[in-house]
């Protein structure tokens, strides 16, 4: 029998890495990272990626493997994921999967669409679109045509944006997207899961918030930054365009602090939002991080091969 995989995720700073971590010690399991920028190398500030202490702790996969210059997708993150947990299961070991983007959970339980075939004319139609009108005009297409897509991503995010609106318009012509039914998945694998997610009161949550942007500025946050610089792909996470603002002289230390406070506030709250309908979801309150744990242990413990 194959074993089950446990599916971690939560808004950022719900605390999923040291539950994660928690449980894998408890159940001899590996990690399986699902952060669409924690898997860059050379970010391990600003995307909070494990700790070399933590990564000697437990397994990771999917973490820090990735150049800066790379694009990356769900369907390469799927493929990729289901390739680490059959490593996993083949050396006798469960897997967790622990990230905060959505999609790539969603698309890794066979919960979403992925893109269709990609469509030279249609992205270039996109591309000059993009060159013609401002951000929030694409943004606002996107809503329009997609609002689950687009309540995912912050509207000044044009790659995603633009991507997303790929294949909203692709669909709408048509197009044949790799369904639930058909492309590789734990679903179509028949590899039972568990989905939890991690949920803190908004006022907690600010509270870690502002512990994370503190203990990230202390640690050379800036200084991350200014070395990655603008032109890599996974610059467009949170906060280093913040630190670059600052890095030129737009903003004072004090409002670089306030705008990562604030900005990384937004992003929790998109992540929320896309949990709200996510399917199958077992939602636990993180308040208490030992309630937590023993909730979280109880839904792993169910899943085949676990107990």
């Amino acid at each position: 029998m194959t074993p089950g995989v446990l599916i971690l995720t939560g808004p950022t700073a719900s605390g999923k890495s040291a539950l994660a971590l928690d449980l894998a010690e408890r159940f001899d399991a590996e990690i399986v990272g699902a952060d669409s920028r924690q898997i860059y190398r050379g970010m391990p500030i600003g995307t909070a990626a494990p700790s070399p202490i933590e990564l000697a702790r437990v397994r990771h996969h999917l973490v820090g493997v990735l150049d800066p210059l790379e694009r990356y997708s769900a369907a390469r993150f799927v493929a990729d994921a289901l390739a680490a947990i059959d490593d996993i299961h083949a050396r006798g070991r469960h897997a967790i999967v622990a990230g905060g983007t959505g999609f790539y959970v969603r698309a890794l339980a066979g919960d979403v669409a992925l893109s269709p075939a990609y469509d030279p004319a249609l992205r270039e139609r996109i591309a000059r679109e993009a060159r013609t009108h401002p951000p929030d005009v694409l943004a606002g297409w996107l809503g329009a045509l997609a609002p689950a897509r687009a309540s995912a991503i912050a509207p000044n995010d044009p790659y995603r944006v633009a991507r997303a609106l790929e294949i909203a318009l692709a669909e709408r012509a048509g197009g044949r997207a790799r369904d639930a039914e058909g492309a590789p998945t734990l679903r179509t694998r028949g590899i039972a899961y568990r989905k939890i997610a991690l949920e803190v009161p908004r006022e907690e949550l600010a509270r870690r918030v502002e512990r994370r942007v503190d203990a990230m500025l202390a640690a050379g946050f800036v200084d991350e930054a200014e070395r990655i610089g603008a032109a890599v792909v996974a610059a467009d996470a949170v906060g280093y365009r913040e630190a670059l603002a600052y890095l030129a002289g737009f903003s004072t230390r004090a409002e670089l602090r306030a705008h990562l406070i604030r900005n990384t506030m937004r992003y929790a709250k998109r992540q929320a939002t896309w949990f709200r309908t996510e399917p199958g979801l077992v939602r636990i309150d993180a308040a208490d991080a030992a309630d937590a744990r023993t909730r979280a242990a109880a839904e792993a413990g169910a899943l085949p091969g676990w107990a």
